[in-house]
């Protein structure tokens, strides 16, 4: 407590005595002490030449240095009077009572002077008219004693003392007991003196703290209402303005908030109609909203726009004692901001058109206006190769290209045309009134032709193709949704068939696409219920004619329809993304028959691309080799140039982890790919299988031979074993046993695919053909 009390003492706040008067308003008390010299002026000169008519009447030599003592005390008082008044006023308490002090100083002297006037004419040189000037002049200065000096309490009582104790003192020397009675009454003067200076001190005291606190609030309230944000009006019960605050001036271009007293809102309302920033019958339908919200007693907010691009928003609301207040604030970046965001959120920030959401928005609103019987048409179109142009020149070359396109496309929107951006390098484009097929034929024609050619996007010339799907509808038949999706699978339509041209949709479309995704649902169930099966293609040792190996292959038989072929449901595993369950599947199945085969026969398994983007395919073939107990060195991994080429070093990686299991390596259809020799020395390579493209006219080809036979003349050197695929004819066999010598040889010559144990009942099968090769190889020797 100690301590806290300490703080308060020495917090350098000066603390106010109790019943003293704040210094805001001391200040001014102390000041009309100094305030009115000329009364005072003319009460010396009475008071004065009083004293010199008492003295002309008694030639009482005491009066006439009253005279003069009189006369020097007005100079110094008037000249005090005059120092302070036009001095100005007190910085602080101290300066004020300072000068407080030197009026009490000389108020002192001159209610001395008139006490000793009375004393004179009472008791020491007595005389009846001296006696009753000297109290006439007395009692007329004691009533100005509260309305000259309430300012200073201190003057006051002085001043009273001054006047009073030598008239009472006075009448007591006299001696009787009338005039001792008449003395003691001063007391009672005295008091009611006091009390009713204390009175008038009291009443203005209160009047000025009023005032100042009036004054306080009201220039709060006034930097308040100048400092807002908003303009703002406040209007009386007849609808003219009160209150205005500067934002209100400058947003109605008046100097100063005066200028908007006693407008109504049509009058404002008005200037906006004279200056042509707003039309008369927005002018009419604001005021009726604001005067509507301000009669109902609820808030309304209206929002103007004007000619000159500014936005105002209007709010109204009605207030107490019958008084309305509108509040208004220029909003125009709000807006524009507002505008900007709708804006990003409905158009492509590349191109500028629709995007899909909005594109969907403003077609559902098209379809739903007008003749629900019309026709109508969706058109999606789709760049053609676009990814190798990303993928080649980068993406904001790809971008350019994008741009352009959108930019012919645009050309072609009008009224019943809207073209938007699907995503990506899809476009879209509604026709609102179609006649018929051939109708929307003719238009599609002239866009396709429209915007196929040549663009210059930096520097790089690009050829602007695209493939397109369409489907024609009535309007109340239809939907956005069903003819976007009828409109893609016509697309789908137009890129099998080789792109560069648009399809119109038609309803076998839709039963493919249908037909496509329950063999989707069902490849899916198959998968996961372990439904498929593995085959095994024999792979033949040319020095031998025996199966060597064999390549193991997956086979779906549908409950339905029956057995699917690989060209078939391969793609749509690649597709849905379960293409590594199929290859695990394979893997685990051909390692576990290989396992019960004669040990010279091994087993070669396809692993898709997939796989190798991720490591753990080695702990998948390591899981297949410890489950079956197969030797590594009898399973053989076949990798294509596709798996390659999706990421060469990491695949490289996972080889040579494989090749570290003790598992072979074969590069399968080597030939077909544009980099298949720079593999040779840079994988760890065991075999390479050359595709079967190459005996398709090898016998009447010599260029054909000569590079099948190049291609194993240096493959061989590398220690590498050649596997060639596709052999389907016995001259196709010789022409190899002859001239290229392979290691290996497969195809259909040999029959068809057999299962595990088939492989098993062939094992030792020796093809009756094997003489006539030999025969052929001793001919060709001699």
């Amino acid at each position: 407590m100690a301590k806290l009390g300490s703080r308060k003492r020495d917090s350098g706040v000066p603390t106010r005595r109790k019943n003293e008067i704040p210094v805001d308003v001391y200040i001014p008390f102390v000041e009309t002490l100094f305030r009115d010299g000329l009364t005072l002026t003319i009460g010396f000169a009475a008071q004065t030449l009083l004293v010199i008519l008492v003295y002309w009447k008694t030639a009482d030599p005491l009066y006439l240095l009253l005279a003069f003592g009189m006369i020097a005390v007005a100079i110094m008082r008037m000249r005090n009077i005059r120092k302070y008044r036009n001095a100005p006023p007190p910085k602080d308490r101290q300066e004020a009572r300072h000068r407080e002090n030197d009026y009490i100083l000389y108020g002192s002297m001159h209610g001395f002077m008139l006490g000793t006037f009375c004393f004179l004419g009472i008791y020491l040189a007595h005389d009846n008219f001296a006696e009753i000037a000297s109290v006439a002049v007395t009692l007329a200065s004691a009533t100005s004693i509260a309305g000259r000096n309430y300012g200073s309490p201190r003057m006051v009582m002085i001043f009273i003392l001054a006047l009073t104790w030598p008239i009472s003192l006075g009448f007591i020397l006299r001696g009787d007991p009338y005039h001792i009675i008449l003395g003691l009454l001063s007391a009672p003067f005295l008091f009611a003196i006091k009390r009713f200076a204390d009175t008038v001190r009291d009443v203005l005291f209160t009047a000025i703290s009023e005032e100042k606190k009036a004054n306080r609030l009201a220039q709060r309230f006034n930097r308040a209402l100048n400092t807002m944000s908003h303009g703002l009006v406040m209007l009386g019960p007849n609808g003219k303005v009160v209150v205005a605050n500067a934002e209100a001036a400058h947003l109605m271009s008046l100097k100063s908030p005066d200028a908007l007293l006693g407008r109504s809102i049509h009058s404002l309302l008005m200037r906006g109609v004279a200056g042509g920033m707003l039309a008369l019958k927005d002018c009419r339908y604001i005021e009726a909203q604001l005067t509507r919200a301000l009669r109902e007693g609820r808030d309304r907010k209206v929002l103007v726009s004007f000619s000159n691009g500014q936005h105002f928003e209007f709010s109204a609301r009605e207030g107490s004692q019958d008084l309305g207040v509108i509040t208004f604030e220029d909003v125009s970046q709000r807006v524009e901001a507002e505008e900007k965001i709708r804006s990003m959120a409905r158009y492509d920030n590349l191109t500028g058109l629709p995007n899909r959401a909005y594109f969907h928005e403003l077609v559902g609103e098209f379809m739903e206006a007008g003749d629900r019987n019309r026709l109508c048409g969706l058109a999606v179109l789709d760049l053609d190769d676009f990814k190798s142009v990303n993928d080649t020149l980068g993406h904001p070359v790809g971008d350019g290209l994008i741009y352009a396109v959108a930019e012919r496309l645009a050309a072609f929107a009008d009224e019943g045309i809207r073209v938007g951006r699907f995503g990506g390098d899809e476009f879209m484009i509604y026709f609102d009134r179609l006649d018929d097929d051939s109708h929307l034929a003719e238009m599609l024609d002239g866009i396709f032709a429209g915007l196929q050619g040549d663009v210059d996007i930096a520097g790089h010339v690009l050829r602007i193709q695209a493939s397109g799907g369409a489907v024609l509808c009535r309007v109340r038949d239809t939907d956005v949704d069903a003819m976007v999706v009828k409109a893609d699978l016509a697309l789908y339509k137009a890129k099998e068939l080789g792109k560069n041209d648009w399809q119109l949709f038609e309803s076998a479309m839709d039963a493919a696409f249908r037909n496509r995704q329950l063999m989707k649902a069902d490849l899916r169930s198959t998968v996961e219920a372990k439904g498929l099966r593995v085959v095994y293609q024999p792979i033949v040792a040319m020095d031998t004619m025996r199966i060597a190996s064999c390549e193991a292959l997956c086979r779906w038989d549908h409950p339905e329809l029956g057995s699917i072929s690989p060209a078939t449901f391969i793609p749509l595993a690649e597709e849905m993304g379960i293409i590594s369950e199929i290859s695990s599947f394979v893997l685990h199945a051909a390692c576990a028959e290989c396992a019960r085969w004669p040990e010279q026969i091994s087993v070669s398994v396809n692993l898709s691309a997939k796989d190798f983007r991720h490591r753990n395919v080695v702990d998948k073939v390591r899981d297949a080799l410890a489950q079956s107990g197969l030797a590594a060195h009898r399973l053989e991994i076949e990798v294509t140039e596709t798996a390659l080429l999706d990421d060469k070093s990491l695949t490289g990686q996972y080889l040579e982890e494989l090749k570290g299991l003790g598992v072979r390596i074969a590069l399968d259809d080597f030939g077909t790919g544009y980099s298949s020799l720079s593999y040779l020395h840079k994988l760890p390579l065991d075999k390479i299988k050359i595709d079967r493209s190459f005996l398709v006219d090898m016998g009447q080809n010599p260029r054909s031979l000569e590079l099948l036979k190049g291609i194993v003349n240096l493959s061989r050197p590398l220690g590498l074993t050649i596997t060639i695929e596709g052999v389907e004819t016995f001259e196709q066999l010789k022409i190899l046993a002859l001239s290229v010598k392979p290691d290996l040889v497969q195809g259909f010559l040999f029959g068809s695919a057999l299962s595990a144990s088939g492989i098993e009942t062939m094992s030792n099968t020796i093809w009756p053909f094997a003489k006539d090769i030999k025969s052929a190889e001793r001919g060709a020797a001699s």
